[in-house]
């Protein structure tokens, strides 16, 4: 379902942007709300701040909404302008396609281990999520 759902978006993207520049500031945005929710996961869990189960959940269903959205925004011609996306997202497309349909899918498993509000549980699912976003950021972003 969300191999679909990003393919769909993939195929009408160009016509949500009225400027490359456009693409470019709405992925940031939304990579830059998913860094708080990651952010503010990871804190819990390594014990930085209190671990509060239902702000945690809240935060996962948040990542789980938030990790299909970036990806519409990598059109043509956006590899131009401020951006730290490197020339394989658009080379090696069908890979990039693939983590970020895994990216996705980690995100709604984190959602999913959430709802336990047990840490031995959502632990790996974090993990899971978090080598997702790091993996990616190793092949297509500088």
């Amino acid at each position: 379902m969300i191999a679909l759902a990003l393919a769909g978006l993939n195929a009408n993207a160009s016509s949500l942007f009225e400027s490359n520049e456009d693409a470019i500031e709405y992925r940031k945005a939304a990579f830059q709300l998913i860094r708080y929710q990651i952010g503010d996961m990871g804190d819990m869990l390594k014990g930085k701040v209190p671990f509060d189960a239902k702000r945690f959940e809240q935060r996962a269903n948040n990542a789980a909404q938030l990790s299909t959205i970036p990806w519409e925004a990598f059109i043509a011609g956006s590899d131009k302008g401020d951006t730290d996306a490197l020339p394989a997202v658009w080379s090696d497309r069908e890979t990039f396609d693939k983590k970020a349909q895994m990216f996705a899918q980690y995100a709604q498993e984190l959602a999913v281990a959430a709802r336990s509000g047990d840490k031995a549980v959502i632990g790996p699912a974090f993990q899971n999520w978090a080598k997702g976003c790091k993996d990616c950021h190793k092949s297509f972003k500088d």
